[in-house]
């Protein structure tokens, strides 16, 4: 009875917001207190990265799931690449550490094929059955196709998820004057960028043409170059793909995904374009090129020395055009009212829109990348352990729970909440967020995907290869070059490790102009980087989500 005194006053108190009924909640936590009673005392441990959605999970729904199951939680917040190592740890030692893990679903191709993280399809058929929610409805989240295996098997539970998006200060687009004198300059309507052409001139119209709005310089590019692991998201997250360097296919392309690895018949075959991969190739080096072009030449000076978080925050200041590549894990941090991006009235001074194409984008490919925070168990942790932190997982994604929780971290998983008449009310704050998610487009903005064999072991060449070019030690060529090397090096040492299912098996080296003149990616250089710009109404734009 205690616990179901507990139960209600979590739900009077604070998941007032549900797509459940009352009653409908406290039959869910019903069942969790039963499902909970042989693991009552147990002290569970689980970790996850930093964000606002984590935190509340932490701080909030752990002494929720505690008062009412009698389950203890040590729910850990740390930084992302410490989960990355933690969780790469527990798979090389095959010991338990953690007992669950939220850990991004870049990690499936990993997951999959070391054969040491838990298939949730079987667990919940099998082992997990008694512990597995009657009311979880899996067809409900919108993220399943990211966290599934080659084999079709679910191997992780998604979280949160937010995307990167094209960011536009919708007030500054909107003024006459700088709408006229962008038609004289460019020769098009200032609008929605639907290429990089069109970006660049937006970015090339505020920096030099603008220069100033009420006696402050402003920019029209923001982004981040410090030599640090955060810099290697910025172009695993999909750059590549986003200037077209892969192959169509959703969510990855096939047989050359965005990370620019060649897959065929489930085996990575190499990176480099000797070997069939794209990530030395023209469209890859144009795509650095362009990042470090408008790093130097459109961003805050201050901007190279900056990280992820350290960036973030600086479109809220006010002084920022527009950004290419802005995370949506943000716009609860953009919405401050004190912010001078915020109207009086609650609506943003800011948009989000469908991202820009670079020139070698084709129809069928990804439009940009999407994270996928999921819970992952791994067969080296107890049985009773994964069971205990199972129901844990399941009830910070449960209905009853699922929407406040969208609420306070804006990182939907369930379409039931996104379709719901609270989210209708509350749209106008969010500047285009649950549009977003209400359109088909949320399936083509995907995480990494099953062709990368490890991602721990492969993710830290990003930065540190990239930041050579960024210093101006390399050219983009030479360090493209060096790091599909790297990468090829790399992914023969898993060939001769073996992984327990389609570990890579090596191509030979071929004259890159074999591949080049192939179908798809890799792809040869255009005669013409930057064709004629395109931008749309911010209307017209959005149409395009669907």
């Amino acid at each position: 009875m205690a616990d179901m005194l507990a139960a209600e006053k979590w739900i009077n108190n604070e998941f007032k917001e549900s797509t459940l009924t009352k009653e409908q909640q406290m039959k869910e936590m019903q069942w969790f207190i039963n499902a909970a009673r042989p693991f009552k005392g147990m002290t569970i441990r689980v970790v996850s990265e930093r964000i606002d959605t984590h935190v509340y999970e932490a701080k909030v729904l752990a002494k929720a799931f505690q008062e009412i199951t009698g389950i203890k939680l040590v729910h850990e917040i740390t930084g992302e690449d410490d989960v990355v190592k933690k969780i790469a740890t527990q798979i090389e030692l095959d010991y338990s550490i953690y007992d669950a893990y939220i850990n991004d679903s870049d990690f499936i191709g990993t997951h999959y094929r070391s054969g040491k993280v838990v298939s949730l399809t079987d667990f919940m058929a099998g082992e997990g059955k008694d512990v597995t929610l009657p009311s979880l409805d899996l067809d409900d989240f919108i993220g399943l196709s990211f966290t599934t295996g080659p084999d079709g098997k679910l191997y992780q539970l998604p979280d949160q998820q937010f995307a990167n998006l094209y960011w536009y200060r919708a007030d500054w687009f909107d003024r006459a004057d700088f709408k006229a004198s962008f038609k004289k300059l460019y020769g098009y309507e200032l609008g929605v960028p639907q290429n990089w052409s069109a970006y660049e001139d937006i970015a090339e119209f505020f920096t030099i043409h603008v220069k100033t709005i009420n006696g402050k310089k402003i920019y029209g590019h923001m982004d981040y170059g410090k030599k640090d692991p955060s810099l290697g998201w910025r172009f695993s997250d999909a750059w590549l793909s986003m200037a077209g360097a892969g192959d169509k296919g959703i969510p990855n392309g096939l047989p050359v995904d965005e990370w620019g690895i060649r897959v065929e018949d489930c085996h990575p075959v190499g990176a480099s374009v000797s070997r069939g991969g794209a990530l030395n190739g023209p469209a890859a080096v144009y795509a650095i090129t362009k990042f470090i072009e408008w790093l130097n030449k459109f961003a805050p000076p201050e901007a190279k020395s900056m990280n992820f978080s350290q960036a973030g925050a600086v479109p809220g200041q006010g002084t920022i055009a527009q950004q290419i590549f802005w995370y949506t894990a943000f716009t609860a941090a953009l919405t401050d009212p004190k912010l001078p991006v915020m109207n009086s009235d609650g609506v943003p001074k800011w948009r989000m829109a469908p991202s820009p194409r670079g020139p070698y984008w084709e129809k069928g490919m990804k439009l940009g990348y999407q994270d996928t925070g999921s819970w992952t168990f791994m067969t080296s942790t107890p049985l009773k352990n994964r069971k205990a932190a199972w129901l844990y997982a399941q009830f910070v994604t449960s209905k009853t729970v699922s929407l406040q929780k969208m609420l306070i971290g804006l990182t939907p998983i369930r379409n039931s909440d996104i379709m719901s008449d609270k989210m209708t009310k509350v749209a106008y704050k969010y500047g285009g967020l649950i549009e977003f998610y209400r359109s088909k487009a949320r399936v083509a903005w995907t995480p990494t995907g099953s062709n990368v064999p490890d991602y721990p072991g492969l993710s830290d060449l990003w930065w540190k290869n990239i930041s050579l070019a960024v210093d101006g030690q390399l050219s983009p060529q030479e360090a493209m070059n060096k790091m599909a090397a790297e990468m090829d090096e790399r992914l023969m040492a898993l060939e001769q490790k073996g992984q327990e299912r389609c570990a890579p098996r090596m191509n030979p080296q071929k004259d890159e102009s074999y591949w080049l003149n192939q179908p798809g990616a890799p792809k040869a250089k255009l005669a013409n980087e930057k064709p004629q710009g395109v931008t749309l109404p911010y209307e017209s734009a959005l149409e395009a989500w669907n």
